[in-house]
This record gives structure tokens, sequence and C-alpha cells, in this order.
């Protein structure tokens, strides 16, 4: 089973062979329609905007934090939710980042990005100094789910499976998935569902499935719904 993303951004693949890591794989540039180039400089040129609720994106989804300048052309330095190759790439192939930080939301084109460490920095549109990058500190960084790289068989980004439904193969219900985990060796389902607690008052139960193929049978997005090898019992 492969792989993170932390918060709510990386991608899991279920496999039957333990630390096997898939791979995007090499990507060819498309000769593009010279008006499509022009709409692409169009945009960079706009540089930082003002949004509103009604202009933020309905699929925005978390990918990261801006921590810091970077060097002294106006990029920043971006703490991501999921390393590059594991939903982190994201921040790597979005035209567009959206930022919010208390009540205040922007959204600036993305003219370069790269992998720095254990971090990604980038350049953004209307930002042309140090001093720029460096009062971005704290915004959080938004992609929209729409730009996120497309993964492979039997890949999946873990914020495409919050909140499905998780069921055994003899149909018993096991709860829906609250969250997943990365333990250095795979991804685990966090599954929660209501119990009973010792008092008799409800409660919330947990959990723990790895998401892996042994276990893991059908991934159905389109049903909502999670099937596994997993006894409601364990």
């Amino acid at each position: 089973m492969s792989e993170r993303d932390s918060d709510s951004s990386g991608r899991a693949k279920a496999k039957t062979q333990p630390g096997a890591r898939a791979s995007f794989g090499a990507f060819v540039r498309k000769p593009v329609e010279r008006a499509a180039a022009n709409a692409a400089t169009a945009e960079a040129a706009q540089g930082m905007q003002a949004e509103s609720a009604e202009s933020w994106p309905d699929d925005a989804v978390e990918v990261g934090a801006i921590v810091d300048a970077y060097g002294l052309k106006g990029w920043v330095k971006v703490a991501a939710h999921a390393d590059a190759g594991q939903g982190g790439d994201a921040l790597l192939s979005a035209k567009r980042w959206w930022l919010e930080k208390g009540r205040e939301r922007k959204s600036a084109p993305r003219l370069q990005s790269k992998v720095h460490g254990d971090s990604i920095v980038a350049q953004l549109g209307g930002l042309a100094d140090r001093d720029a990058a460096f009062a971005m500190r704290g915004h959080r960084v938004y992609v929209r789910r729409s730009d996120f790289p497309a993964l492979g068989t039997d890949e999946f980004y873990w914020v495409d499976l919050l909140g499905l439904d998780v069921v055994n193969e003899a149909g018993v219900e096991l709860g829906k998935v609250a969250d997943l985990i990365d333990n250095g060796a795979q991804s685990v389902l966090r599954i929660e569902y209501p119990a009973t607690g010792k008092d008799g008052e409800p409660v919330t139960g947990e959990r723990l499935i790895p998401f892996v193929g042994v276990f893991i049978k059908t991934v159905d997005q389109a049903a909502k719904k999670i099937i596994v090898d997993w006894e409601a019992d364990y």
C-alpha cells in the first residue's frame, strides 16, 4: 500500500507487496496552440488578486502552508502536507494557488516551483522581492482538486477516501473513513463508527485497517464505498 499525503492531499495505493512505490512516470510536453500559450502568459501577468467566499473554488484542497521567503526575488518556501510524488505534486503542477490567512483570501498564478530539500519553493505572480514573499508567511495554500495530477491504477488521494463507507465482504457496515495514518511502511485507514461505552452512553468507536491489497478488496468512489476483508470484532 502506498502512500501518504498527510493532511488531506496524499495518495494511497492498495498493493500486495508492502514497501513498493509507484511512480508517476515521465511526462512529455504536448505542443500547444499559440492562443493557449498567450492565455497562460496573460494569466501570469495578472499577479496576486483578492478572492471572496463566492469566488473561492468549491473543490479547493489544502496542500501546504507558506513558511518563509526563499532567495531575494520574491520566491516563497512551502511546507507541503505531502511529499512530491505522493500528493505534493499538485503544488508543482497547478497553474494557480489559492491562499488563505485568517479571513483574508487571495490567489496567484504559479510561475515556477520546484522541490528544495524537504519543502517546495515557488515563484508566484505579484511577489517581486523578498519582503513581499516574507509577508506571505502563514498563508495556507490550496489547489483545486481538478488540478491534482492523474494517478495510476489502484492509486488514490487521501482526500478522496475521507468519508467513504467501509463494509466487509459479508456486507457488515464497519463505519466511515475519518482519517488516514502513514506509519512509514503503509497507509492505514482510521474508521469511526457509533458505539456504546461501558456506562451505556453513546461513544465513537475506532478501527484501524491497513490500506494494503490483502485487506482492501474494492474502492468504489462512485458508490462512496470501500469493501474490505475485515471482521467487525477484529
